[in-house]
């Protein structure tokens, strides 16, 4: 971290993402990014002009990776916690993205009126836990419990936001599947799925959905990612997603 990213009340720190093509603003202490939202950009298929939403964008790490990927997107991110609202706020002018971007406070259980049926893709990545202990770093239980949003609701206000034919990209734990498909039954198809295997052999603790609004196609099942080979590191397939911003192989 520079001096003058250390004269900036010294609890945030500038970090970067996808082998330097992003930079985010993020605490120092409380919420910090790991690979969820990379994983989760390289999972959407977008092309220049649409209308993308990060439900719950925190620092806007995922948002930012997606724009590294497709550029020529109108992106917004709607953040519930100041202060990684105002983080990302700060990660527009580092990823030069203030004509093209923009961070509003928010709930995603009550959006803003203008932003009914208004997106061609709405990405998540929700709370993960609906039960069990509470992080004592309270912007960490905000980002990881279900205590003022559980996941039903989550994803209908995220399908509320999409145009008809939109597409909504998660990621979440793998063992909510069938609470994700319960959510989106009589909502989505042409669902896609993606496992992310912590390593060969293990099973699968995380997936990405990418669910069509009002589409009846049939469901895919894809391969998946492996993240970690025998040796601790990086598979390549991961580390293409991970450092050279390639969409997840399918």
């Amino acid at each position: 971290m520079s001096p003058a990213q250390q004269s900036d009340a010294v609890s945030h720190s500038d970090d970067a993402l996808l082998g330097g093509r992003v930079t985010i603003r993020q605490p120092v202490k409380g919420y910090r990014v790991a690979v969820d939202p990379v994983l989760l950009a390289a999972a959407v298929s977008a092309k220049g002009g649409m209308n993308v939403l990060d439900a719950g964008c925190g620092s806007g790490a995922a948002m930012f990776c997606l724009a590294a990927r497709i550029p020529g997107l109108s992106l917004t991110g709607l953040e519930i916690q100041r202060e990684l609202a105002n983080c990302a706020r700060a990660g527009l002018e580092l990823n030069r993205l203030t004509g093209s971007a923009r961070i509003i406070d928010g709930d995603i259980a009550n959006p803003p009126r203008d932003f009914k049926t208004a997106f061609d893709i709405v990405i998540t990545n929700p709370p993960f836990a609906d039960g069990g202990t509470t992080p004592p770093d309270e912007m960490i239980a905000k980002a990881h419990m279900e205590t003022n949003v559980d996941l039903r609701t989550w994803i209908a206000s995220c399908m509320a936001c999409l145009k008809q034919k939109g597409r909504l990209v998660l990621i979440h734990r793998a063992d909510r599947l069938s609470d994700i498909f319960a959510a989106l039954h009589g909502r989505a198809g042409d669902i896609r799925i993606w496992p992310v295997y912590p390593s060969a052999g293990a099973p699968a603790r995380r997936v990405i959905i990418d669910a069509g609004k009002g589409r009846k196609s049939p469901d895919t099942l894809h391969a998946g990612l492996i993240l970690h080979d025998q040796g601790g590191g990086h598979t390549r397939e991961a580390e293409q997603v991970l450092r050279a911003a390639e969409s997840l192989p399918i």
